[in-house]
């Protein structure tokens, strides 16, 4: 299955998100904030991010930027996970280069869903 990097600051969340992922046949690559979600990005290339908008430091979406802008990282997909749910926050998102955004609390079908949905498409030779 696919390698996923959770970055994620709330312990119990980090936990139900692995757990989630590793139920299902995933690899769960962890980091704590965006500086270590960055370097394991980089370092690792994941086949897809699950990024806390919230995150101390640097926060998700100014890591997603950075993400999308560096080459070998750009292509990874990117989930945004946060507990703010306004249509502004999912506008943010995707200004910001996420692929996806799936409000906390995390709905395991739902998130189920969006990840084989962007594991599919970035597997496909048409995009």
């Amino acid at each position: 299955m696919a390698r996923i990097l959770v970055i994620e600051d709330n312990a119990a969340n980090m936990k139900l998100a692995c757990l989630l992922l590793e139920n299902v046949g995933h690899v769960a690559l962890t980091a704590v904030d965006a500086e270590i979600g960055l370097t394991v990005a980089k370092d690792e290339k994941p086949d897809l991010i699950l990024m806390d908008i919230q995150l101390p430091g640097m926060d998700g979406l100014a890591a997603t930027k950075l993400l999308k802008a560096d080459p070998e990282t750009a292509h990874i997909p990117v989930i945004a996970l946060t507990a703010m749910a306004m249509k502004e926050d999912q506008e943010k998102t995707r200004a910001a280069g996420c692929d996806a955004y799936i409000a906390k609390p995390l709905r395991y079908k739902e998130l189920l869903a969006a990840i084989d949905g962007l594991l599919a498409r970035s597997a496909s030779p048409l995009t």
